[in-house]
């Protein structure tokens, strides 16, 4: 049963942006640290970037600077801004409520050079 709905996947020349987002129940969103991991065809799942209930976040070295995550908490939504983006960043992108360990289903993103 998907709990975690992600949104906003798909093709992108580098250097453009793209915006994802991820929905969930209240009663998992409230309280609960959110995240965005992705996965490149050959390559382990990495930590992309992690939220707090009251906003603190986290980056993997790989996108500070360039990618920003934020959360409304009044729509149980976590938002994951990506920019400057390169075609290493090519992967498929998944939501986490790291409290219950839910997983979204994932979204593609694909860069092009």
């Amino acid at each position: 049963q998907v709990q975690l709905v992600e949104s906003g996947g798909g093709l992108v020349q580098a250097g453009g942006s793209l915006r994802l987002s991820c929905a969930a129940p209240g009663s998992i969103f409230s309280g609960n640290i959110m995240g965005w991991y992705r996965q490149a065809p050959g390559k382990q799942r990495e930590m992309v970037a992690t939220i707090t209930s009251d906003g603190n976040t986290n980056y993997g070295d790989s996108v500070k600077g360039r990618f920003s995550i934020s959360r409304d908490n009044a729509k149980n939504t976590v938002y994951l801004e990506m920019s400057s983006l390169k075609p290493e960043d090519t992967a498929v992108y998944y939501c986490i409520a790291f409290r219950g360990g839910y997983w979204g289903q994932g979204t593609q993103v694909t860069v092009s050079s």
